[in-house]
C-alpha cells in the first residue's frame, strides 16, 4: 500500500522545535535519529500519541523518532518537504554536522564531492559521448561534418561550460541563490573576455589577469567564487530594505563578486598555475624521471585546482617549436590509473550505488574522461584516490626513464596512442612504451585500490534512493501466513525481548521476538524466504519467509554509528536464500571492544498475524528452535 508521508514528515519536524531546532538528521532502519539544538522544544507526548510514529525515545545525544518499516520512506519525505541540510556522508555522528572534527583537506574533498554530486548522472553521460565521437574520428568521420559537430557538442559542451553546472550546485550547497550563481558562472566563462583582455586591460587600475584558456572546465575557481558570494549575499539580505531586496540583493552580490572573482579569486589559481609550471621546468632540466614521477602522481590533484593551466603552455611551445613533445605524456596516463581503480571498487563494493555510479565512470575512464570516477568515487573514498596518484606516479616515472614522445596534440586514454607514432621514422617504439606504462597505471591503480580498505559513502543517500525504496507493507495490513519454526540465527543466550536494553525493541512496539547474546560472528538465515530489506550500513537485514513472516534481524545496539564498519554482508537485496544460509558476518570482539552492546534482536515485525508467538530461552545454538509461530 503506498503512502503520501509529507504530512507526516512536516509534522514531525514542526514537534521536534522546527527546522531550525535540527542540527542533523540520519535515520536507521526503524528510527529518524535528529540532533537537536535544544531538545526542550520537542513535543515528545505530541509526537508520541500521533498516528504514524510508534514511540519517541531520547537516548545517547539522539532524539528517536520511531517509524518502524516506512522509515525511510518519512525521511526522504522529510528532505523533501522542509529545508533540512542533506545528511553527510560518515562525518555525522552523535549531532556533529558533516564536516566538524574534519580536517581542512578533508572539508574540502567533503564539499568538492558533495558539489559534485546531483550532476555525476550527465557528466558521466557526457563523458561516454566524448569517447564515442572520438570512435568516429578514429574511424574516418570528417571532423568538419555536421554529425561530428552535433556529437562533439553533446559530449564537449558539459566539460566546456563544467563552470556553469558547478555554479549552480555549489550555490545550493552554500545557500547562495541559484540563479545568483549561476549569473556569477557566466561571467567567469563569458565568450569573449579571454579573447579580449590583454596586457595592458585593468578594472579601475587594477590589472586583469585570466588564465590563457580562461576559466573554462575549470572547478575550485568557481567554487570559490560561489562561496565568496554567499558570504556578501547574506550581508545584502541584513542590509537592504524589503521593498527592493528582490532585484538590490542580486545586483549588490553580482557587482561586488564578479569583480572580486576575476581580479582576486581567478587571479590566485592563475599565478599559483604558472609557478607550478616553471617549477615542473626546473625538475625536469635537473631529473626527467623525477619530473615524470610527480607530474603523474600530483596531475589529477593540478588538474583538480586548476594548476595545470601552468604545463599546458610547455607543451604547445614544444611542439611549435620542435614537432614533438615530453612536456605532458607522464601525465596521459594517468586516467588508466582510475580505470583500475574504479574496477577494484566495482568488484569489492557492495552499495548499490556505487555501482551505478561505477560503471559509466569506468567506460568515460577508458576514454580519459575521469571527472565522474575522481569526483563520484575515488575522491570520496580517499584511499583509492591516493592509490590511483601512486599509481600515476610509478606509470609517470616510467615515462620519464623511457623518454616517451608524444608527436601530435592526439585524444585522450584510449585514443592517444596514436599520438605517439612517429610518422616521420615509422617508428612504434613511443606507442609500445606508452601501452606499457598504460598497463602499469591500470594494474597498479586495480591492484593498490583492491589492497586498501574500501569505505562505504552512500549509506544514507542509498536509504532514500528510489531505485532502492523498499516497497514494504503497511504495520495494519495482514497478510495469509502459515505456522513456522523460526530457528536461531547465531549461537549464544536467548533472552527474552524486554530485557534488550533498547527502549523501541523491549517495548514490543515492532513486533514481538526475542533476543541473542552472541558467541560468535556469523548471521544464518532462520528460515527460507527473500531478502526484502539490507540495511546500507550492514548492521541489519529483513527477511520475508516463504510462509508469510516478516523478520528483522538487528545487530547489537546503536551499531548503526559504525557506519558499515564491522560489518559484512553476504546476500543481497531481493535475493532468495535457504534455511541457514550466512547472511552477514561481524567482527564481535572489535565491536565489543568499541563499547557496543551486541545484543541481537530477532522480531517478527507482523507478529500480530500469527496467534502464539512462543520463545526459547537459555543457551542456544545456530538452527535450533528459537521461535515457534502459530
Amino acid at each position: 500500500m503506498c503512502r503520501n508521508y509529507d504530512e507526516l514528515a512536516f509534522d514531525i519536524v514542526t514537534h521536534v522545535g522546527g527546522e531550525q531546532n535540527v542540527k542533523s538528521l540520519k535515520h536507521c532502519v526503524t528510527r529518524l535519529r535528529f540532533a537537536l539544538k535544544d531538545e526542550s522544544k520537542a513535543e515528545t507526548d505530541y509526537l508520541k500519541n500521533r498516528d504514524g510514529v510508534v514511540t519517541v525515545v531520547s537516548s545517547g545525544g539522539q532524539y528517536q523518532v520511531v517509524i518502524g518499516n516506512q522509515v525511510a520512506d518519512v525521511y526522504d519525505a522529510i528532505l523533501r518537504v522542509t529545508d533540512i541540510a542533506r545528511v553527510r556522508r560518515r562525518g555525522e555522528a552523535d549531532g556533529e554536522n558533516g564536516t566538524s572534527g574534519m580536517n581542512l583537506f578533508d572539508r574540502f574533498v567533503d564539499i568538492v564531492s558533495g558539489i559534485f554530486q546531483p550532476v555525476l548522472g550527465v557528466l558521466c553521460a557526457a563523458g561516454i559521448l566524448k569517447g564515442l565521437t572520438a570512435v568516429t574520428v578514429v574511424f574516418g568521420l570528417d571532423q568538419k561534418s555536421g554529425l561530428y559537430l552535433i556529437l562533439n557538442a553533446a559530449g564537449d559542451g558539459m566539460f566546456q561550460y563544467l563552470p556553469l553546472f558547478l555554479a549552480i550546485t555549489a550555490a545550493r550547497h552554500f545557500k547562495l541563490d541559484s540563479f545568483t550563481g549561476l549569473a556569477l558562472g557566466c561571467a567567469m566563462v563569458y565568450p569573449t573576455l579571454a579573447t579580449s583582455i590583454k596586457s595592458s586591460t585593468n578594472f579601475l587600475g587594477i590589472p586583469v589577469l585570466l588564465p590563457a584558456g580562461g576559466y573554462y572546465q575549470t572547478v575550485v575557481p568557481i567554487i570559490l567564487a560561489v562561496w565568496f558570494a554567499a558570504i556578501i549575499q547574506k550581508q545584502m539580505k541584513k542590509i537592504m530594505p524589503d521593498m527592493i531586496k528582490m532585484f538590490a540583493v542580486p545586483l549588490m552580490t553580482l557587482l561586488i563578486c564578479v569583480p572580486v572573482s576575476l581580479l582576486a579569486i581567478g587571479p590566485v589559481a592563475n599565478g599559483l598555475s604558472a609557478a607550478v609550471g616553471y617549477a615542473f621546468t626546473s625538475v625536469y632540466r635537473f631529473s626527467p624521471v623525477l619530473y615524470g614521477t610527480l607530474l603523474g602522481g600530483f596531475w589529477q590533484v593540478l588538474v583538480m585546482f586548476g594548476l595545470h593551466w601552468g604545463l599546458v603552455p610547455l607543451a604547445l611551445i614544444d611542439f611549435a617549436q620542435k614537432g614533438c613533445s615530453t612536456s605532458l605524456v607522464a601525465a596521459t596516463a594517468v586516467c588508466f590509473a582510475q580505470t583500475g581503480a574504479l574496477a577494484a571498487i566495482i568488484f569489492r563494493s557492495k552499495e548499490v550505488k556505487v555501482k551505478q555510479v561505477g560503471f559509466p565512470a569506468l567506460i568515460s575512464s577508458v576514454f580519459g574522461i575521469t571527472e565522474p570516477a575522481i569526483y563520484g568515487l575515488t575522491l570520496p573514498m580517499r584511499l583509492p584516490f591516493v592509490m590511483t596518484c601512486v599509481a600515476g606516479a610509478v606509470q609517470g616515472a616510467y615515462c620519464g626513464l623511457t623518454d616517451i614522445t608524444g608527436y601530435t596534440m592526439g585524444g585522450m586514454g584510449v585514443f592517444a596512442f596514436p599520438s605517439f607514432a612517429n610518422t616521420a621514422t615509422h617508428s612504434m617504439k613511443c606507442v609500445l612504451d606508452f601501452g606499457i606504462a598504460s598497463l602499469i597505471a591500470l594494474v597498479m591503480g586495480f591492484v593498490l585500490t583492491i589492497i586498501v580498505k574500501i569505505p562505504t559513502i552512500y549509506e544514507n543517500e542509498t536509504c532514500t534512493d528510489k531505485d532502492l525504496s523498499r516497497s514494504k507493507k503497511s504495520a495494519e495490513t495482514h497478510k495469509k501466513v502459515s505456522d513456522e519454526i523460526v530457528s536461531a540465527p547465531v549461537s549464544g543466550r536467548s533472552i527474552p525481548l524486554e530485557e534488550v536494553k533498547d527502549e523501541v525493541f523491549a517495548s514490543g512496539s515492532m513486533g514481538k521476538g526475542g533476543a541473542i547474546i552472541p558467541e560468535e560472528g556469523l548471521i544464518k538465515s532462520p528460515v527460507s524466504g527473500k531478502v526484502s530489506s539490507v540495511f546500507p550500513t550492514r548492521h541489519s537485514i529483513m527477511l520475508s519467509s516463504d510462509k508469510g513472516a516478516d523478520i528483522l534481524i538487528h545487530i547489537g545496539i546503536n551499531t548503526v554509528n559504525r557506519c558499515g564498519k564491522g560489518f559484512e554482508s553476504l546476500v543481497c537485496e531481493g535475493q532468495h536464500v535457504d534455511k541457514g544460509q550466512s547472511l552477514t558476518k561481524f567482527d564481535l570482539h572489535e565491536l565489543q571492544n568499541a563499547g557496543y552492546d551486541m545484543t541481537t534482536s530477532i522480531i517478527i515485525t507482523n507478529s500480530d498475524d500469527y496467534k502464539g508467538v512462543e520463545l526459547a530461552l537459555g543457551d542456544i545454538v545456530t538452527g535450533q528452535k528459537f521461535i515457534g509461530l502459530t
